[in-house]
């Protein structure tokens, strides 16, 4: 009797899961249907009006900063100049391609995914509820929001990468171009797109068959020893919704490939520039397809190594930048700066939802972030460190070179003071908001993370290696908040003292501008201006409620003395 109860229970378990993915399947195809125009539409039409809008000025300010700069001789300024018509043609017809193929898989497969993400929640009827109202309004409202990241990052981002260039110290090197390389130059580039782009495309829709049994395989064999995403019962709709999709993402895959391969080729141009030779760059293009191939090798669990060759076409072995780590004498090596290649879902085991929490997600490190500006935020405007005004002029300001106190000293005193907090409690890594921390084995698995992440281990480092006493931290505070307003630094009494000794002065004045750059860099990402402008709101929020508390604390003691005169 227990028996049969069980197997009709089993049985029961399996009618729900199929009746639930297929009620979700036929929902998210009726929202796709309806949001998903919508959606794509204000997402392509908002992205490309961006494009379209700004083109002038952007050919006119990069026109400008080319003729301003004295990092480029006058070579290798006519060399550019003369290929900014190519470089905005390709700039145009990529980002419009990219903006409609994004605008329709945004518009039409959120609504999709959204319907499956409800069986997240326990209860039945929320459930249903989220199944049939997620991804409808939401859907729209983050086509808006990915059209205003864009935006700024046409506008701000762009502006702050030519003003970095048009400002470059004059100690700087400037960069020189021999006439005689131009014709290298220029055929090399054209040898790029010729080669690499219908080589990418053969190799990758030659493995793509592959790629798509062998996915299928993987998540049909999780699916039956109920590993990875299948271990959790409220799981297994999403699962099956990858499964159904998985022959999309190979496709992305094909694509993501033939679009990376266009700047991969005229990278070959860059080699030449550099290593000063075009038989160099000749031997970049050719090794470009041997390094896909074996790239592509180690994603799927193909063969070893490749059957292509792969001519040496840098000067040293060892091309990589190093970033030293002050008195330790040790080394740190950066991420190689290779061209990147193509875009692979990794088919190892998958990892279950629970042990997927253990890893630090990058949208934890954003908003961890951010939170952590708010809060040191906070504390600098209850001791009148920043004021109100400061924060209405980066709201005001039009790019992000105006209003520096706010736009870059306030998060990188944030930084600055994780960077201290990690290094008191003899953290590996870096130690974030909450106790969370993260370090080289639960940080996001992200090539953009990698950019910032051993730079500021690196960092860290240093600052842990010259052990900063109490008056030398206070004056770092001063240097990073507000960089060189003197005026404002003067105003802050916080305990701080320039150090006797010249040469650690010139070490925290160093750390200082390195603490700068990275915040500089970092607020170039996109979606990192709307994030930090809704920290200034909600810090202008809190100076107008304690200015109000004030108001009312002097009128109760104004009604008090008079109560007490009568």
């Amino acid at each position: 009797m227990d028996v049969d109860n069980c197997m009709q229970g089993g049985w029961l378990k399996i009618v729900y899961v199929v009746f639930a993915f297929c009620s979700a399947l036929f929902l998210g195809a009726l929202k796709g249907l309806l949001v998903g125009p919508i959606a794509g539409l204000v997402l392509i039409i908002g992205n490309v009006g961006v494009i379209l809008g700004l083109l002038p000025a952007h050919i006119a300010w990069a026109v400008y900063t080319i003729i301003r700069t004295n990092r480029f001789d006058a070579p290798l300024k006519v060399a550019i100049l003369i290929a900014l018509p190519a470089l905005f043609g390709i700039w145009l017809a990529l980002s419009i391609a990219g903006s409609v193929i994004v605008g329709i898989g945004y518009g039409f497969f959120t609504p999709w995914v959204s319907s499956f993400e409800a069986f997240r929640h326990e209860n039945q009827s929320k459930r249903f509820f989220h199944c049939v109202v997620d991804g409808t309004w939401d859907t729209v409202k983050g086509s808006c929001t990915m059209v205003r990241d864009f935006a700024d990052l046409c506008f701000h981002s762009y502006l702050l990468y030519l003003k970095e260039l048009r400002e470059s110290p004059v100690s700087n090197e400037p960069r020189t171009l021999r006439l005689i390389h131009v014709p290298g130059l220029i055929v090399v580039g054209l040898l790029g797109l010729i080669v690499d782009i219908p080589s990418y495309t053969i190799i990758a829709v030659v493995k793509s068959p592959y790629m798509l049994f062998k996915g299928w395989f993987r998540l049909t064999h999780d699916l039956i020893s109920r590993e990875g995403p299948f271990l959790e019962t409220v799981c297994i709709p999403i699962a099956g919704l990858t499964i159904l999709f998985w022959p999309i993402v190979v496709i992305g895959s094909i694509l993501f490939a033939i679009f990376s391969s266009f700047f991969i080729g005229l990278y070959g141009s860059v080699i030449v520039y550099q290593e000063r030779s075009f038989r160099r760059g000749v031997a970049y293009v050719i090794a470009m397809i041997a390094e896909f191939d074996e790239y592509t090798n180690d994603w799927l669990y193909l063969r070893e190594g490749t059957v292509f060759p792969r001519p040496s076409y840098r000067k040293k072995s060892g091309s990589e930048p190093e970033y030293s780590v002050g008195r330790l004498g040790g080394r740190l090596s950066s991420t190689s700066g290779e061209a990147p290649a193509m875009l692979m879902p990794s088919l190892i085991h998958s990892v279950s939802v629970r042990e997927a929490i253990n890893e630090v997600k990058m949208v934890q490190i954003w908003t961890n972030m951010m939170k952590s500006c708010e809060i040191r935020g906070k504390e600098l405007l209850d001791g009148d460190v920043i004021t109100p005004v400061d924060l209405c002029e980066w709201l005001k300001a039009k790019s992000g070179n105006e209003a520096t106190i706010i736009g870059v000293g306030l998060p990188c005193y944030c930084f600055l003071q994780t960077l201290l907090n990690s290094i008191r409690s003899g953290s590996n890594g870096l130690l974030i908001l909450d106790d969370v921390e993260i370090n080289h084995l639960n940080r996001p698995k992200d090539k953009l993370l990698d950019w910032f992440f051993n730079p500021i281990m690196v960092l860290k480092e240093q600052i842990r290696v010259i052990k900063l006493g109490d008056n030398e931290v206070r004056l770092l505070e001063k240097l990073v908040l507000f960089g060189s307003n003197t005026e404002r630094m003067d105003a802050w009494d916080n305990g701080s003292s320039v150090p006797q000794d010249s040469l650690r002065a010139a070490q925290i004045e160093g750390i200082s501008r390195r603490m700068v750059g990275m915040v500089r860099s970092a607020s170039k990402l996109p979606t990192y201006r709307r994030r930090f402008r809704q920290v200034v709101k909600e810090l202008i929020a809190h100076a107008s409620e304690k200015q109000d508390i004030a108001r009312c604390n002097s009128m109760t003691s104004t009604s008090c003395a008079e109560e007490e005169q009568v």
